[in-house]
This record gives structure tokens, sequence and C-alpha cells, in this order.
């Protein structure tokens, strides 16, 4: 039994607050009511008929059935049980057989942005919480030196241990063998360099004189060896990755604007518990003009990376929870995964701060 006499402690939250989110890829919202659960809370997205995107609290206030069981209409999202309709901001506007609509009939509602192709809510720390920019804005999906595709998958294991795998390409010439990988002292070896402004990290690696990978050499004519680089950009919601390849020699790899076979990753990392996550990503890939289009081979082959790096990362969390807290080392490739989860844990704990006094465990 609960001691009322003694003060409330304020829970801590888990993940950082006042942030914007990736809830989902544009094109999942068409026809029907989209159900997913964001850092723990059960939200059900839908799109208006008139183009219109909304994400309500996945519950009607009348007999506590999930809203993502009825259906979308002009005005809204209407109760499979029942019949209430709600509207984007979760008013109630009719219910059947009744013309009084208690003040009462509502249902919580979340900011949710459609931009670039992605699908952004906000999670603020406290209810007042609003959002004072738009969500990042991310135009490789709409530049047409580019064509993209992407998926979403859901994992067993904590979001972070996917930005750690993100942070930290080394892995490549060990997981990846058949796509992206390519030679592993090499991957282990590359030059590092890691950076910060601010909440971002940044993670940099030169692979001068590689052989290419497979999916790099279907994709593009290379004569030879190659030029490589990975250019990790990390914001606490989501990850950025710039991979590619040139010709060796044929341009400077500080080029900004240099030539050669480009990918382009969008990583957006989303908590759905403390013990799983959604992964939204999509891949841009450059076409060559003398070459059959390989953004679908580079699609697929991306999927399949990701799918070994799901394996990798679930094993790697059942073998944490099967062993306990243990001790474990670093080595010189943990520096921007480290760097992360410091941005992440200071973040939290600023949330931490902003929620109210009396939030109770």
């Amino acid at each position: 039994m609960n001691d009322l006499s003694q003060p409330m402690v304020a829970a801590a939250p888990a993940f950082p607050l006042d942030q914007w989110y990736v809830a989902g890829l544009a094109w999942e919202l068409k026809d029907q009511p989209l159900a997913r659960t964001l850092l723990g809370h059960p939200v059900v997205m839908f799109r208006t008929v008139g183009g219109k995107v909304a994400a309500l609290e996945d519950r009607c206030c009348h007999r506590e059935l999930p809203l993502s069981c009825g259906t979308v209409e002009e005005r809204g999202l209407r109760c499979g049980y029942h019949g209430l309709l709600f509207d984007h901001g979760g008013q109630c506007l009719e219910i059947p057989g009744q013309e009084r609509i208690p003040a009462k009939a509502c249902v919580k509602s979340f900011e949710l942005r459609e931009r670039d192709q992605l699908l952004w809510i906000w999670m603020g720390a406290t209810p007042q919480s609003q959002p004072v920019d738009e969500p990042p804005a991310y135009p490789v999906h709409s530049d047409p030196a580019y064509r993209f595709g992407g998926d979403v998958y859901h994992y067993d294991a904590p979001y972070q241990l996917i930005h750690d795998n993100l942070l930290d390409l080394s892995h490549l010439g060990y997981v990846h063998l058949k796509t992206i990988g390519g030679n592993a002292r090499i991957h282990m070896n590359a030059e590092l360099k890691v950076s910060q402004q601010g909440d971002v990290v940044t993670v940099l690696r030169h692979m001068p004189d590689s052989d290419p990978p497979p999916t790099y050499a279907a994709a593009w004519p290379f004569k030879g060896r190659i030029d490589r680089w990975q250019e990790v950009e990390f914001h606490p919601s989501h990850v950025r990755i710039w991979t590619g390849a040139m010709d060796a020699g044929a341009d400077s790899l500080s080029n900004p604007q240099r030539e050669g076979f480009h990918m382009r990753g969008f990583h957006g990392v989303t908590p759905e518990t403390e013990t799983s996550a959604h992964y939204f990503w999509t891949i841009a890939t450059n076409p060559h003009p003398d070459m059959n289009d390989p953004t679908q081979l580079v699609i697929d082959q991306t999927a399949a990376t990701f799918e070994e790096d799901k394996v990798v990362i679930e094993a790697q969390f059942r073998n944490q929870q099967r062993f306990g807290k243990r001790s474990v080392i670093d080595i010189h490739v943990d520096v921007g995964p480290n760097r992360a989860r410091r941005v992440i844990e200071r973040l939290r704990a600023a949330s931490a701060n902003a929620q109210p006094a009396d939030a109770a465990v």
C-alpha cells in the first residue's frame, strides 16, 4: 500500500523528451489507421480524406477499444465499437443516436507533421510542451539527383544499441561481407575522426585505395580500386549516413561535391519501450547514366544489410539479458557511440528536470 504521507517522487523519463521523433514513413498512411507504440505511448495515426495527418491516443474514451480498430472518414476517425467520431485534434464530433456530446468526450492528441515524406511526432516533457520549431528537413528525398526507397523494422532491443551500430561502421567488414562490407582490416584501420557540435556527433571514416564491395561494384562502373568514405551524423532522434566511393585518385575525399557512387541513408531510430524500438530507414542513390538504374538493387541490398544488423543487435541484447550487468571494454571504434550516449543521457536528465514535481512513479 502506498504511504500517502510521503512526498511523491518524480518519475525520470526513460528517453529525451521535448523532441521530434520519427513516427513513420509518409506512404504508410493510406486509407486505414496505423497503430504504433512510440516512447511507451500507444498511438494511432491516420490521414484524413483532405490529406491532413493526425495522431491520437489509441484508446476510445467510451469503452476503451483501440481507435486503430476503427475507420477513417472525411471528418476524422470513427471508433469501431459504438461509432464515436473523433477529429484530428481528438475532439468527439458525433455520438450515433445521441445529440449531446459530453465535454469529456475527447482523446489525447499528439502533434504529427509530415515533412519530406517522413512523419514526425512531438513528445513533450509536460502536457503543456509545444514544439517551437518544425521537424528536421531532409531534402535528399526531393533532390532530383537521387532516387530512394525504404522500410520499417521492429527491434526487440533498446534503441541505443541501434545507435551504437550506426555510429560504428567498422563492423561492415565482418557482418556485411556479401553487400557493402569489403576488407575487414581496412575497415578496422580506417582513419577515424569524431567531432561534436551541440547535440550532433559526427564520425568520419575514409578508406582510400580499397577494393569495391559487391553492392558498389554492381551499381557503378568503377575502373578498379576505389577511394571510399563513410560520414555519419548523429542527431538525438535520427542518424544520417553518407557513404560512397569514387575511382582511386579521382577527387579529394574532402570535397563535398565529390564525384562517384553515393548512398545517403536516413535512419529514424525511435524507442517503442525501454527494450524495443522502431527503425525507419530510407536509402537514396545517384544512378549512373551509363548503367541500368541500380536503385532497387541498392534498396534490396541495404535491406539485406539491415537484416544482418538486426540479427546481431537482437542477439547482443539477449546476451546482455542472459549475463546481466557486466563490465565491458571499449576499443578505438567506440568513440562516436560513447559520445552519442552521453548526449542522450544529458537530454534525458534535462527532461526529468522539466517534469512537474508531483509526477509520480
